[in-house]
């Protein structure tokens, strides 16, 4: 950022006042113009030097900046609709860039940090007001503790390590077997550190593979994890239900191979990612991850009383994750359309991803043993109103400007999702938007012997060759323990062979 550029701070309250404090000490952001507040107690004095003018909706108008300003909106506690209503007041005062401080559960007890802020974003607008959670009073459980993240490069892994920054653990284990991700997301840690965001914290990169059990035995006898966070899985529904035999290799022998090793080594504290997928699922990835909660729900039984406290948090689509829609459709607008949508009555539960690792992170330290939690969403959106709303936050008309195609449900989705399934019931812990799952009669699924049946269809065993990477024998098992329910047909996929170069 040039040092001459203007910027106004939109609340002068403690985010903003902090952030300020910071541009000014750095001289290299930029210059603080003024402030700009709606409180009649600070509109006409100045805050370290700078003006408080207000109320916003006038003054910003009346300001007409340039349009190479910027505007800051810090006000982290600010409900979606003022939100809304303050991103419209900036557009119209020819404000071009228009950066925002994360969502309150990050910042509430710590200082703002500029390198914190980014561009605005539809997500930033879109659904209902995120919950309070005091960070650093919920990650008591793991302050001074040595904390895995699996899948830590993934939009859901990732947010949960920023979040865990703050709470005071000795060391970060960023695990994948992809060396870019992990290498981005340590980066970004190491980056926030050094701009103050957070405690001390060690952050350790460790690149492997959840499938290899040799590998997953040797790192956690290394690592002495007092806590996994277990996010990695392949989650790409129609790529899955072309690749079946990994999506189940991935996510549920990897899954295996973690609980055995995190209850060889002691793990105190183990919380599995699930999906709203998972219920009575209709596709590869969902039939992986209802074995997965089944998998750490049966591990909680072998639970010693004092050993590893094994938790199940479930919860749906969050917004603007790697794969979603909202950054496809956000490309395809960028393209001028059309903006591809299955079907217009297609609808999904949508949660930011902060709060939904907020909400992780907080039943990681409050969940019983053995126990499923849900993640309240609200209410469905209809995808086509997702569309919409994002064509209109770019500037264009839907339909008449950036056309809609509906394109119809692809192999393994469904047009409505579900929470809990018709065995299951639903409700209310003391903890707000935190909802416990039981199921109403206890039928017990032997995974063992499912896994048992599964692992010679992913790992090559020389006394059942004919079954290796074999999708029919794959779909006989799963509809033998009642995994899927209306299954679709799992497409098979031969390989293209190239002769070798001469």
């Amino acid at each position: 950022m040039e040092k001459s550029k203007r910027l106004y701070i939109i609340g002068a309250g403690f985010a903003g006042r902090t952030l300020a404090s910071e541009i000014t000490s750095k001289a290299i952001f930029g210059e603080v113009v003024a402030f700009l507040d709606d409180d009649p107690e600070k509109i006409g004095k100045k805050i370290d030097g700078i003006p408080v003018l207000g109320p916003i909706r006038d003054v910003a108008l009346l300001l007409k900046t340039n349009p190479a300003d910027e505007a800051i909106i810090a006000i982290p506690s600010a409900s979606k609709e003022y939100l809304k209503e303050l991103y419209s007041i900036l557009k119209k005062a020819n404000f071009q860039k228009i950066r925002i401080l994360p969502g309150i559960s990050q910042i509430v007890e710590g200082d703002a940090h500029f390198i914190q802020t980014r561009s605005i974003d539809l997500q930033d607008l879109l659904g209902r007001n995120p919950v309070t959670i005091k960070l650093k009073q919920s990650l008591s459980y793991v302050r001074g503790k040595r904390v895995l993240v699996t899948g830590a490069g993934g939009s859901i892994g990732s947010e949960l390590c920023r979040q865990l920054l703050a709470g005071g653990v000795s060391r970060l284990y960023l695990l994948g077997h992809g060396e870019n991700s992990i290498y981005l997301i340590d980066k970004e840690l190491r980056l926030l550190q050094d701009e103050g965001v957070g405690e001390k914290t060690a952050i350790v990169p460790v690149i492997g593979d959840l499938k290899d059990t040799d590998f997953v035995d040797y790192i956690l006898s290394h690592l002495k994890a007092d806590a996994i966070f277990h996010t990695a899985a392949y989650k790409h529904v129609p790529m899955m239900e072309e690749n079946p035999v990994a999506a189940i290799e991935n996510n549920v022998i990897g899954t295996e191979n973690l609980i055995n090793s995190a209850v060889k080594q002691g793990v105190k504290h183990f919380v599995h990612i699930s999906t709203d997928k998972a219920v009575d699922p209709v596709s590869v990835y969902g039939a992986s991850k209802n074995i997965c909660e089944q998998l750490v729900l049966s591990a909680s039984g072998n639970s010693q009383k004092g050993g590893t406290n094994f938790v199940v948090v479930r919860f749906g689509n969050v917004l603007g994750s790697r794969g979603s829609i909202v950054p496809l459709f956000q490309q395809q607008i960028e393209k001028g359309g059309p903006v591809t949508v299955t079907h217009p009555d297609a609808r999904r539960f949508f949660m930011t991803i902060s709060e939904a690792c907020s909400l992780v992170l907080k039943t990681g330290g409050v969940g019983e043993n053995g126990c499923l939690y849900l993640l309240d969403m609200g209410e469905p959106v209809r995808i086509r109103d997702l569309a919409e709303q994002l064509i209109r936050f770019r500037g264009y008309e839907p339909d008449t400007e950036i056309k809609i195609e509906y394109i119809g449900l692809r192999p393994g989705e469904r047009l409505d999702e579900t929470l809990i399934s018709k065995e299951e019931e639903q409700t209310e812990t003391e903890y707000d938007r935190i909802l416990k799952v039981t199921k109403k009669i206890n039928v017990v699924l032997d995974t063992k012997k499912l896994v048992d049946e599964l692992r010679p269809i992913c790992k090559f065993d020389p006394a059942n060759p004919k079954v290796y990477r074999s999708t029919e024998t794959l779909r006989n098992v799963l509809d033998e323990y009642g995994i899927l329910g209306s299954y679709q047909t799992i497409p098979t996929v031969t390989p293209t062979l190239y002769p070798l170069p001469a």
